[in-house]
């Protein structure tokens, strides 16, 4: 997969119940802003979080791909962004390399979801529940389709070839470091890093960031 000399198109996903404004996303884009690249960042939110699926998600991402003037793009996903942008390396011929931010790689697999099977049922029964949202500071409620369109997909046995970052904190308590190492193993185009940090790896930022511009070849 050839990186050619094109200025790449460079996107950040951010997770579950987090937003395009997130601490992250804002950290990256200052840094991309000072080498005179834009870093785009959707709202999966939009249009409408309670409706969320990723399925949705994937078709978000698609259009606007579609859009974009020749280049190669880099995603930058962070935990269920993570997820989402494995499954789009997969689908998504434009997509050239990745840099993922403890990427949740067992998602919608048995013991890895959102919530426990208990109050599976419970989401089931009631059709949906309230989780807090991080980029609205408030609970909003959230369709059990979302959990059903998730069981679709499987992060963990997506054939993606694309050379990719994988940065994970040892200390994450929603995504096992084990899972990760996995994941990595059998992908001779994954370089993992694992970092004495938790699932959020703000304090790892800046050793983040010192990886990324070789990586994707920037002047």
């Amino acid at each position: 997969m050839s990186h050619a000399s094109q200025t790449p198109h460079v996107f950040y996903l951010h997770g579950f119940a987090s937003s395009a404004r997130s601490t992250k996303a804002g950290y990256f884009a200052d840094q991309f802003v000072q080498r005179g690249l834009q870093l785009r960042c959707p709202d999966f939110n939009e249009p409408d979080f309670a409706r969320l699926t990723m399925t949705r998600m994937l078709g978000q991402l698609a259009a606007e791909l579609e859009r974009l003037p020749p280049g190669p793009v880099t995603l930058i996903g962070s935990s269920l962004g993570g997820t989402l942008a494995i499954l789009a390396a997969e689908r998504l011929a434009r997509v050239d390399r990745l840099v993922l931010l403890a990427p949740a790689v067992m998602f919608a697999k048995p013991g890895h979801h959102l919530l426990p099977p208990d109050r599976l049922d419970i989401w089931r029964r009631d059709g949906a529940m309230r989780f807090f949202h991080y980029g609205y500071g408030e609970e909003r409620p959230l369709d059990v389709a979302f959990y059903d369109d998730s069981l679709r997909y499987s992060p963990m046995d997506a054939a993606t070839r694309q050379p990719t970052l994988i940065f994970q904190g040892m200390h994450d308590a929603s995504v096992d470091f084990r899972t990760v190492e996995q994941f990595a193993r059998t992908r001779p185009s994954v370089q993992l890093s694992l970092l004495d940090d938790d699932h959020s790896l703000v304090a790892s930022l800046p050793r983040i960031w010192d990886a990324i511009p070789s990586f994707l070849g920037l002047p």
